[in-house]
């Protein structure tokens, strides 16, 4: 447990899962990615976040460009197109492939890097219904890069069975009520990328499916929380 990688997007459940790393591990360094996302602000909050975060175990930060997934197209985080279900069930938010290419840039920065522990936020509790965030999904990735890189990577998924509520829980048993409050004001989820509305939770749009799920694990956190 020494060196970990976390894949870091900027987001609520990414930070949560740096301070997650870092109450874990020696050395922990960051990922993020740039795909042509709608919210590309969210490259923007990893800085304060790292910065609120820092300390001896916190390693350098990394970014990589994969225009690909916007040059593919046909999903509402990278084409300005409204919010929606598809007809087959799933989000029209939803990028194929997004998460399964993730890991495996993870993965190849990880080898040259002499890391073998990556951390990735997915989740299927309470999520967006994306197939790349299962469990069985991670699983499945963890074998092939194992198999195909001659490693021995081990994902860690610490967000997997809690819901965003028990996200927001597990950050304040990491770092009490400052950590809570720097992943609230710096954090962002809004698949619109909008940081003018401040709401109790953050900032967002407070419309989109994403500032949906945060809010509402932000009020059952909130309701939870001892007088």
């Amino acid at each position: 447990m020494k060196a970990a990688l976390v894949l870091f997007s900027g987001g609520q459940d990414s930070a949560t899962c740096l301070a997650w790393a870092l109450d874990r591990f020696e050395h922990v360094e960051t990922l993020g990615f740039d795909y042509g996302q709608r919210h590309v602000v969210e490259l923007a909050c990893r800085d304060a976040l790292r910065a609120g975060m820092a300390g001896p175990g916190l390693g350098p930060d990394h970014t990589l460009a994969v225009p690909t997934l916007a040059d593919i197209g046909g999903s509402a985080l990278t084409e300005d197109a409204a919010i929606a279900m598809r007809a087959d069930g799933l989000p029209n938010t939803f990028v194929p492939g997004r998460n399964i290419l993730f890991l495996t840039l993870a993965a190849a920065l990880a080898a040259r890097r002499g890391i073998r522990h990556l951390v990735t936020g997915v989740c299927e509790t309470d999520y967006s219904g994306y197939p790349d965030c299962r469990d069985d999904t991670i699983k499945s990735v963890q074998v092939t890069l194992n198999l195909g890189m001659q490693a021995r990577f081990v994902i860690h998924t610490p967000l997997m069975w809690r819901d965003k509520a028990a996200t927001w829980m597990l950050a304040e048993e990491l770092g009490g009520a400052p950590l809570v409050a720097l992943i609230n004001t710096e954090s962002h989820s809004c698949y619109l990328g909008d940081r003018t509305h401040r709401h109790p939770w953050g900032f967002g749009c407070g419309t989109c499916p994403a500032c949906d799920l945060r809010a509402r694990g932000w009020a059952q956190y909130v309701a939870s929380a001892p007088v």
